[in-house]
């Protein structure tokens, strides 16, 4: 009776047992199947998490009226995601010449090419950096079984660095045409193939914006409690424009307002903060005020991996607001000439160049500019931007001398003097600093200088500021203190005498 007990018990267990690797082995099978679909792994899984935005150029799928099995949203959502970042993976393999992430994007065919190519670049000691900033794909064919996908993808708009030992040896901007199969392997679209059928440099034909009618009289411009946090939580559209009545009234017609990109929400912008704006352009246009609006502020990663997160964020905040009617000109960036020791010149150059391509595609009427530091960098691109701005806070016995200069070198386009000034600070930071009356005949000789010049002009700055942010000047206090003294309010809300030449004679 004993042995018969046993015997039951071992038969229930190995049925258990072949139950329980049975129940297994369909669930595999169910999830193998799952993700052949092309479902996303974290929506299964319920980890469902916020893709990371590294890599997003400009997309424009042709309607889809591919062969084969249609295609729905879903499908494509997963492989316009996958595509983008086998090329952004592959930039980074060329970049650093390793081989991470490669397995992920590409079968193991297209992987041998690649791998080959990485080495033998390693071998040479040769780099590249590059990135894709538009693509224009269309679906030719999707399999019936839905794992095998075919896409053109025409007039690639590529950027490209090559390095031979660290050096530079080319730069180059091309339209291609690539022909892409994919095969679905585990929930992932990895590329099979990818064929290069068609190259091309491409030459951007930006036309210029006619700038005859261009008069600047303008004032660069924070709220005085605000300063470079201006569209932050204690924004107030009632300030500004108190603010900008003050500025009508002393004979100016135009402001400098500057763009953060991170405080903006870098590449995904902060759609509050773009109504503030907004608020403050209509502000403008009630005093009838013109707006030379400075992109990218406070942005120092030039890094061409980056360029197609900062077109996104140029992009969507040109597109809010070029046909406001208080809009007068695009600042590309403000002094990016002093991130050329830092950053590479090459690279800082190149990153602008590529911006002034992209705001005039997107706006034409609306002229552009750079926002310099001095005028030896002046005339860096002068052929593609549409007037000339400068920034000088040199002794002005020198002036007249860097403005001929400047003439010479540039003989055809609008000079803007964006930025200048003089801090009126002389305390226990500075003891021999200039007074309020200094300060009073700096500007009274700097209109002087205009009018001989025929000069535009924007000043720095309309008020004295009681707190600057250390990312300004840094944590010294010297220099702090003679930051906070450029206006031409002080602290008390008080004209001070420079603002008898705050405009022109």
């Amino acid at each position: 009776m004993v042995g018969f007990n046993k015997n039951i018990m071992r038969t229930i267990l190995l049925a258990s047992y072949i139950l329980l690797i049975g129940l297994i082995i369909a669930g595999i099978s169910a999830l193998l199947s799952y993700l052949n679909t092309g479902a996303d792994r974290s929506t299964m899984l319920h980890t469902e998490i916020q893709k990371v935005e590294q890599y997003l150029p400009k997309l424009n799928w042709e309607p889809l009226q591919n062969e084969g099995r249609p295609m729905d949203s879903e499908n494509l959502n997963a492989l316009q995601n996958d595509y983008l970042d086998a090329w952004y993976v592959k930039q980074i393999a060329y970049k650093t010449n390793k081989t991470a992430g490669i397995k992920d994007y590409y079968t193991d065919s297209a992987r041998k090419n690649l791998y080959d190519f990485i080495a033998l670049n390693k071998a040479e000691n040769t780099t590249i950096e590059a990135t894709t900033l538009q693509h224009n794909p269309t679906l030719e064919f999707f399999s019936e079984d839905g794992q095998l996908a075919v896409i053109t993808d025409r007039n690639v708009l590529e950027y490209k660095r090559v390095f031979k030992d660290e050096t530079l040896v080319l730069e180059t901007k091309e339209l291609s045409t690539y022909k892409i199969v994919f095969l679905l392997e585990d929930g992932f679209w990895r590329i099979r193939h990818l064929v290069k059928e068609h190259t091309e440099i491409y030459k951007a034909e930006n036309k210029m914006v006619n700038t005859d009618s261009l008069n600047i009289k303008g004032i660069n411009y924070y709220p005085q409690a605000t300063p470079w946090n201006m569209f932050g939580d204690a924004f107030s559209k009632d300030t500004i424009s108190r603010d900008f009545k003050i500025i009508k009234d002393a004979g100016l017609n135009a402001v400098r307002l500057f763009v953060q990109y991170e405080d903006f929400g870098k590449a995904r912008v902060d759609y509050k903060k773009l109504e503030k704006l907004k608020h403050t352009l209509d502000a403008a246009e009630e005093q009838q005020l013109k707006v030379v609006l400075t992109l990218f502020d406070f942005y120092g990663d030039y890094s061409v991996l980056n360029w197609t997160l900062n077109q996104k964020h140029a992009t969507t905040i040109i597109n809010s607001v070029k046909n406001h009617n208080a809009l007068l000109a695009w600042d590309i960036k403000n002094e990016p000439n002093l991130d050329f020791k830092s950053r590479g010149k090459d690279l800082v150059i190149a990153w602008v160049d590529n911006m002034i391509d992209l705001v005039k595609s997107i706006d034409d009427k609306h002229p552009v500019t750079i926002g310099w530091s001095n005028t030896e960098s002046a005339s860096i691109l002068k052929d593609k931007v549409d007037f000339i701005s400068f920034h000088y806070y040199e002794d002005l016995s020198d002036f007249d001398k860097a403005i001929s200069k400047m003439k010479t070198e540039i003989p055809n386009k609008p000079l803007v003097l964006q930025e200048f000034g003089l801090s009126s600070y002389r305390g226990i930071w500075n003891p021999f600093g200039n007074s309020e009356n200094d300060q009073m005949a700096y500007y009274k000789l700097a209109q002087e200088k205009f009018k001989t010049h025929n000069l535009q002009f924007m000043s720095w700055t309309l008020y004295d500021f009681t707190e600057i942010p250390k990312e300004v000047v840094g944590r010294l206090p010297w220099r702090k203190r003679a930051q906070e003294h450029f206006g031409f309010i002080n602290q008390n809300g008080e004209t001070k005498p420079a603002f008898t030449y705050i405009s022109t004679l």
